[in-house]
């Protein structure tokens, strides 16, 4: 995601003719010769017949990918004088080519347009026109053909910089899912605080309550992206060779319990960000939290703190920006509904097990903690048509972030806990209720912090200018699920 610099260098000399590519290049690095010959030869350029060497400097740094084909193309062109090697100095090239020269998609075209020099054009394929489209301060552009750039280069003059569009806004296909949702009044109210502030959240309770509903319905009350954040976003994006349908919409990842770390935080043999950082400005959604890996779900205990995911491998160090929020959702125990009827089969020691899968410092980094009931079977029952006031909900959302963000510059859940803790105006009957909270809820330092971030969240969304005391309980209310004795019997 850095896009360092790589300089592409050509040299025909006498002897055999020969295609080397020097400067640690991988597999598909030196697969480009075939690439790069087939298109030029196609396209009935000349390709030299003695000894070719190209070297992709810096020479210690590996390269990977099909991105440089453009350049090793353009170099061999200009060495052989096809096109004037002059007009090179205002170009960088990016681009994957086919055997006829066409240009296909690469991935990371953002980064490298982000890192691009004000005073050079970058030529990219047309396939990566929607990413081109969303720099305003570069200069990109797309071609669809090795033809088409061999003109541009001839006729610098007819270059036409791709324009910034507004990104397209589509609804996910599960809209209004928060009024599909019968009852769990204390839910959605905790869904609300919990993106108001970017509050991590935790919901705990029997199949069937609405938890995954719940969850992925908050995107609903998610505001755009602003542009900063969007092209942040579409930078993680275009490094891991994906496309969003909004650019400007917060991120919603739901990987599958069964996600390795890598898939989770990021790496392998070639680094690339994981779901923690695709969700980046967005929500990471875990359904079934203890069915995920224990060893899998430490892994986002760093993350959740420096915001950033770094991997650190024998070959390569490398990290990913990952401001996300954690929604998780979670059965009491194996069994689930038996347990939430009073009628649990499953031994305490099965509950133990089952629980601590999560493990507590990954709990301790949750702000909120709810349990969801089970609903009577008068609303599941109620065939009537729900009440919708999911633009409400947002709307109080949208004003509750900007409070926050005009009073300190960031949300109150990416505030650092001690100086939330200096910075909170907290009223002395909250002050004492929090006080008190620390040996009945047994809270650690972080927990207190995060308490108190969430009533000062609670005091944004009501407009208040100081914790107050019903805003300290509705805070507390959040920590207050009792895990030992959920392990109890029955």
């Amino acid at each position: 995601m850095e896009s360092p610099q790589v300089t592409v260098e050509a040299d025909v000399g006498s002897g055999l003719p020969c295609f080397t590519i020097v400067g640690l290049p991988e597999t598909v690095v030196r697969e480009s010769r075939d690439r790069v010959k087939s298109a030029l030869v196609n396209n009935h350029f000349d390709f030299p017949s003695g000894r070719v060497i190209v070297n992709l400097a810096p020479a210690d740094l590996a390269k990977q990918g099909a991105r440089f084909d453009l350049a090793i193309a353009i170099s061999l062109l200009a060495h052989t004088e096809q096109i004037p090697s002059e007009a090179l100095a205002g170009f960088e090239f990016l681009g994957e080519l086919g055997l006829y020269g066409a240009l296909r998609r690469i991935p990371g075209v953002l980064p490298a347009a982000l890192a691009l020099e004000s005073n050079r054009l970058l030529v990219v394929p047309e396939a990566n026109r929607a990413e081109a489209d969303l720099v305003s301060n570069r200069t990109l552009v797309p071609c669809a053909h090795l033809l088409d750039v061999v003109r541009l280069i001839r006729e610098p003059e007819t270059a036409v910089p791709a324009h910034r569009q507004a990104a397209v806004v589509r609804l996910p296909s599960t809209s209004n899912l928060l009024a599909q949702v019968r009852g769990q009044r204390a839910a959605k109210r905790a869904l609300q605080v919990a993106a108001a502030g970017r509050h991590h959240f935790l919901m705990v309770g029997p199949p069937g309550t609405g938890k995954t509903m719940l969850a992925r319905g908050i995107v609903e009350l998610l505001p755009r992206l602003t542009e900063q954040a969007m092209l942040e976003v579409a930078a993680v994006y275009s490094s891991a060779g994906l496309l969003r349908a909004a650019y400007d919409q917060a991120p919603f990842r739901d990987p599958h319990h069964s996600a390795t770390a890598p898939a989770l935080i990021g790496g392998g043999s070639t680094p690339t960000p994981g779901e923690a950082s695709l969700a980046h400005h967005g929500v990471l959604f875990l359904d079934e939290l203890p069915h995920f890996k224990p060893s899998v779900l430490n892994l986002l205990r760093e993350p959740l703190e420096s915001q950033r995911a770094t991997i650190s491998r024998a070959r390569y160090r490398a990290a990913f920006p990952a401001n996300f929020q954690l929604i998780a959702a979670m059965n009491p125990c194996p069994i689930g509904r038996v347990c939430a009827e009073g009628m649990c089969r499953c031994s305490p020691r099965q509950v133990q097990t089952y629980q601590s899968r999560v493990s507590g410092p990954l709990l301790d980094r949750i702000d909120m903690q709810l349990w969801l009931p089970n609903l009577p079977k008068e609303l599941l029952a109620d065939f009537s048509t729900p009440t919708n006031n999911t633009q409400r909900l947002a709307a109080d959302v949208r004003k509750a972030r900007n409070r926050q963000l005009e009073r300190q510059g960031c949300l109150n859940g990416n505030l650092a806990g001690p100086l939330a803790a200096k910075q909170a105006p907290i009223e002395p009957a909250a002050a004492k209720l929090l006080t008190q909270a620390i040996d009945r809820y047994r809270l650690s330092a972080r927990s207190f912090h995060k308490v108190i971030k969430v009533a000062w969240t609670i005091g944004d969304l009501e407009g208040a200018t100081h914790i107050e005391a019903p805003h300290a309980l509705e805070a507390l209310g959040y920590r207050a699920i009792d895990w030992e004795r959920m392990a109890g019997p029955g």
